[in-house]
């Protein structure tokens, strides 16, 4: 909370005590916490919509003559949907097991991924772009598992997709 303050947040109790969750759960799989590690968790918590789907598990396989191949959980409205994809990657099998659930018509337009830290252990950080209908949003995910941030992501700016239809 001290170290939240000095880096130049004034978050509210609820969002001190989602971000304290997932940073117990970041220094359970890195040896080191970054002041960028605390920064991107705060962002995604700071920039969260109301989320109409809800990320509930992720297994993906892939490899050299392989076909990348994800297998989701999604809670939407509350509801735990499950659908598995095939796809050019990891991320595309993702992606695609996701706008099945979602049935989304949106276009993925940009994807980055950077690190926020050295290491393997890194927190990385994904922002995608979607459009729909002539609209267009950004989101963000991190988590150590960079399929993992990317599915955050891509889930967060569906949510926002479907608030501005609201």
């Amino acid at each position: 909370k001290t170290r939240l303050k000095e880096l130049g947040y004034d978050l509210t109790p609820e969002e001190i005590e989602s971000a304290f969750v997932k940073l117990k759960h970041l220094a359970d799989q890195k040896k080191h916490i970054f002041d960028e590690d605390i920064e991107a968790l705060v962002s995604e918590e700071v920039s969260k919509t109301p989320e109409i789907y809800q990320l509930a598990g992720l297994s993906v396989s892939s490899g050299m003559k392989k076909e990348p191949k994800a297998a989701i959980r999604m809670k939407v409205k509350g509801k735990v949907v499950r659908k598995t994809a095939t796809g050019d990657g990891p991320v595309d099998a993702t992606y695609k097991a996701i706008a099945s659930i979602t049935k989304t018509k949106s276009r993925l337009q940009k994807f980055e991924v950077k690190g926020i830290t050295g290491g393997t252990d890194a927190l990385g950080e994904v922002m995608v772009s979607l459009e729909e209908n002539g609209k267009t949003v950004r989101g963000n995910g991190a988590d150590t598992d960079i399929i993992v941030a990317a599915a955050k992501a891509y889930i967060n700016a569906l949510n926002k997709l479907v608030m501005r239809k609201k």
